[in-house]
């Protein structure tokens, strides 16, 4: 039987999830974490879906090995290309994923919005099923962003290349008159305040974060493995690249951010 006492894991193709796993940790206080980076293979978002598929049933299995009662997809590329064939074959774990928030940013009135997100992502009949549902309610604008992850993997040290590379990307959406972005991949909320400073106007970011969290909450209540002990909260990190140098880089992407 699982415990309500049990950790709650998470995973992505590397340090992106980090940023998921701050609002959890934030929402969730009583709760408990294992992350899991599979930074020895990322980027996830320039594989092919069968490859993603074979990568995050790996690393489902290391966080089923740590006991775990739910786990996190925080990862929108491997929640698009295989959650459902993981919640097929683990039909006793409850397994929840991160999708591009279009409908967050719908719901709160934006009417141009722009969508960023790896070339998987976007290339997926998951969103283009996704972008059609809201077709008639604003202009989508959807922008592969293909490097741009890999960069962010390298942390703070990253930041001149991810620069460089971000205002490559993001030139040809600039003259659309865009109120609203969506981060469709979890690496990109670390360098939220650089995408926001691409525009000459204010523009709100929208992750999906919270509804995730809110979502992830009534799955635990519904099972009732929802903690109400209040004991100090843990997090443990763990990554297919287990150097010193790797788990000290989740740990400060945890702590403070890419240093923005």
């Amino acid at each position: 039987m699982v415990s309500q006492q049990a950790p709650i894991g998470v995973l992505d193709s590397g340090v992106g999830g980090i940023s998921t796993l701050q609002t959890l940790t934030k929402l969730l206080p009583d709760e408990s974490f294992i992350f899991y980076g599979d930074s020895a293979n990322a980027p996830y978002g320039e594989k092919s879906a069968a490859e993603v598929q074979k990568l995050a049933d790996h690393v489902i299995d290391q966080l089923r090995a740590q006991a775990v009662k739910a786990i996190v997809i925080a990862c929108n590329t491997a929640t698009s290309a295989a959650k459902p064939q993981l919640m097929t074959k683990y039909p006793d774990m409850p397994i929840l994923g991160i999708e591009p928030a279009l409908k967050e940013a719908v719901d709160a009135g934006k009417k141009d919005i722009l969508v960023m997100g790896t070339p998987l992502t976007i290339s997926l009949p998951k969103y283009r099923a996704q972008v059609a549902r809201f077709d008639s309610q604003a202009n989508v604008y959807s922008l592969p962003c293909p490097g741009l992850a890999d960069l962010i993997e390298q942390g703070h040290d990253g930041l001149p290349e991810i620069e460089a590379h971000l205002s490559e990307l993001m030139a040809p959406m600039l003259e659309k008159p865009v109120d609203g972005v969506v981060l469709g991949c979890t690496h990109y909320p670390f360098i939220g305040k650089l995408i926001q400073a691409q525009f000459d106007h204010p523009v709100t970011l929208y992750t999906g974060y919270e509804g995730l969290t809110n979502y992830l909450k009534r799955q635990l209540t519904d099972r009732h493995l929802l903690r109400h002990d209040h004991v100090k909260q843990t997090v443990k990190f763990m990554s297919s690249r287990q150097t010193v140098a790797e788990l000290a880089l989740y740990q400060q992407l945890f702590d403070s951010g890419i240093g923005l």
